[in-house]
């Protein structure tokens, strides 16, 4: 899978990508990870990307022309690569839905992610009414940028392309994947402060097993995250 992320710091978005199961991945060529500076595409001789916003206002706008300048030639990039390229154009913004696992597992069936990375107050609403597919926020807070979420967004969707993990079941079982929190974990000591690992782990009874841990992740998810609970019931009972 390609990920090309659009963004005034290149250097950040790259050196966090860098490493990790997500470096690694990048090293054995499951996944590729372009980080285009903004500004190589800027007409400006002074290589600006920002203007005053019409109308007033405090702060700068990302200039629709740098943006639009790099987009095309990324995607150019990309079709003459693989002209068959399945693709989606996603701005962070906070603005936009709130990236969920059901919306990773979407964007994982793409081939390409082209992730547009905002800064100062945003972009020029013409770029996202042109070329933008959707916008996604990684939650109900406003950041100095979008490159921290973009990584975000990589970190969870690379995890889900094959190969990337050593085995599915390393996200098939986990918090989200069915709509419940992931049950708790132990490994050694066997007592740690006085408390120790549920008996039932010990047991080699793996239906025991599997059973005790669906019903912790239940009781999870009711007393954390009543809101997962309730639209689960919901769902299962449509």
């Amino acid at each position: 899978m390609r990920f090309d992320i659009l963004t005034l710091f290149p250097n950040l978005v790259d050196s966090v990508l860098s490493e990790s199961i997500i470096g690694r991945a990048r090293k054995s060529g499951y996944l590729t990870v372009y980080a285009h500076n903004i500004r190589d595409w800027s007409e400006d001789k002074n290589r600006r990307v920002d203007d005053t916003p019409y109308g007033g206002g405090k702060g700068m706008l990302m200039a629709a022309p740098p943006i639009d300048n790099c987009y095309r030639a990324v995607r150019e990039q990309i079709l003459t690569e693989n002209p068959d390229s399945k693709q989606r154009f996603v701005y962070l913004s906070p603005r936009g839905s709130v990236l969920t696992q059901q919306k990773a597992q979407e964007l994982a069936q793409y081939d390409n992610l082209v992730l547009l990375c905002g800064h100062y107050e945003g972009i020029d609403q013409r770029i996202i009414d042109e070329i933008v597919d959707e916008e996604l926020s990684i939650g109900d807070y406003v950041l100095t940028g979008g490159e921290i979420p973009a990584c975000i967004l990589v970190d969870c969707v690379a995890r889900l392309v094959p190969g990337v993990l050593s085995d599915a079941s390393c996200y098939e079982n986990e918090s989200f994947a069915d709509g419940l929190l992931e049950y708790p974990q132990y490994t050694r000591p066997y007592e740690f402060h006085g408390m120790k690992v549920p008996d039932v782990l010990l047991s080699g009874h793996h239906a025991n097993i599997e059973a005790w841990r669906r019903e912790r992740a239940e009781e999870l998810t009711q007393k954390q995250r009543p809101d997962l609970w309730q639209k689960r019931k919901e769902e299962t009972n449509r």
